[in-house]
């Protein structure tokens, strides 16, 4: 029976990741990896987890399972960390999922129960995992102009342009800040547009936020998302914790299904509760346990928001510094958006030829599309990087 199986393409970045691994030189560098790391080079774990985890170790006293949909401590804290006091939490309905990619799997089903005629919007470029799920769970779709690979900056009249085309009932999906893969963000005004746009026309937002609080802060990377909760009947939010509590291999994330005023939110919390129970049975906890833990207790969330602050502020300065570097080296300006950029990402506007020529010719490892990792960087090879964007005639 296995040999009727189709051979599957295989992942990108999963293979970068083994090609850098395998590479000997010493003064590689790895920008492909979807990670934070410090300045050593090293994915840390936050000072505040440690605290709660050593402190559930001394009180847990079972490891049975939670409810269908999580623990509720933990989604009425996620609840208010993505949504603050922007909705009244009885229109809420949620579900700890196994990370956001659980979060966003488990939407894009629930549009398929509730509207398989819709047509899911997303943007381009998007993280490629949006792309597969839709696919595999056959639900309709449509790419809408996101980034202009000149100016590298949001294309925003190109994006409106192609969101004419939305019909009532579609979906469209947003990411809530630190664009993947781009870093470029809409600003509070073309939310604003966005969010009146698709309240005239019908249709749902699906937001995936996965890196509030690695942009312009907590609440600042919140606010387009909020904005968006308030302004129309129905959401969907997506949330992770794997990077801004630095807990990738937990698995801690939760949808979010935001109901029409007045509207009976049992269906949906059921319908939530059912895919859970088809897909993971019951949701993992140790990681949703020490969010809750860290997100209610006000020395422990204070401790968290001083790292995370600390982590933004060193991802903007490396930015800054590569910018700095490039103008140095180029004569111009035309770099300076990677200092406008937000988050992890940023796309550097190379070619596939130019991307393996760095590869090759100096140990500089980055996507195909030359999306790059900011955080892989640190003051050291900083200069290199910039040498060699340069040497390639980037």
């Amino acid at each position: 029976m296995f040999e009727n199986l189709e051979a599957q393409p295989g992942d990108g970045i999963l293979e970068l990741m083994g090609l850098f691994r395998d590479d000997p030189r010493p003064g590689k560098i790895d920008l492909g990896v979807g990670v934070y790391k410090n300045a050593e080079g090293v994915t840390p774990i936050m000072r505040a987890i440690k605290t709660a985890e050593k402190r559930l170790w001394e009180v847990e006293d079972t490891k049975s399972y939670v409810a269908p949909t999580g623990a509720p401590e933990f989604l009425e804290a996620m609840a208010g960390l993505v949504l603050g006091d922007a909705i009244d939490r009885d229109r809420l309905s949620y579900a700890a999922t196994s990370g956001g990619t659980g979060a966003v799997r488990s939407g894009m089903d629930m549009i398929g129960r509730a509207n398989p005629d819709a047509t899911v919007w997303v943007s381009d470029p998007t993280w490629p995992v949006h792309w597969a799920i839709l696919r595999q769970v056959g639900q309709k779709h449509r790419p809408y102009r996101y980034f202009d690979p000149a100016t590298r900056a949001v294309d925003f009249d190109a994006m409106m342009a192609d969101l004419d085309g939305v019909a009532r009932g579609d979906v469209v999906l947003l990411h809530g800040c630190c664009h993947n893969p781009t870093g470029a963000n809409l600003t509070l005004p073309e939310w604003q547009i966005v969010a009146d746009h698709l309240s005239e026309r019908g249709a749902l937002a699906f937001v995936d936020i996965a890196y509030q609080g690695f942009g312009d802060g907590l609440e600042q990377d919140a606010a387009g998302l909020r904005l968006i909760a308030a302004s129309l009947p129905e959401v969907i939010i997506a949330a992770s914790c794997s990077k801004n509590f630095g807990i990738y291999r937990e698995r801690a994330g939760c949808i979010i299904a935001i109901s029409e005023p007045g509207q009976s939110r049992d269906l949906t919390q059921g319908m939530l509760s059912v895919l859970n129970r088809n897909s993971i049975s019951f949701p993992p906890d140790h990681g949703a346990r020490l969010v809750s833990m860290i997100l209610n207790d006000p020395a422990l969330r204070a401790d968290w928001q001083d790292e995370l602050e600390g982590i933004r502020i060193g991802m903007l300065d490396l930015r800054q510094s590569l910018a700095d570097a490039l103008r140095a080296r180029a004569g111009s300006d035309r770099f300076g958006f990677l200092a406008d950029h937000r988050g992890m990402f940023s796309r550097l506007g190379a070619t596939p030829e130019q991307v393996q020529h760095l590869r090759d010719a100096f140990g500089i490892y980055m996507v195909a599309d030359s999306r790059m990792n900011i955080a892989g960087l640190n003051k050291a090879t900083i200069p290199v990087l910039a040498d060699a964007i340069i040497a390639t005639g980037i």
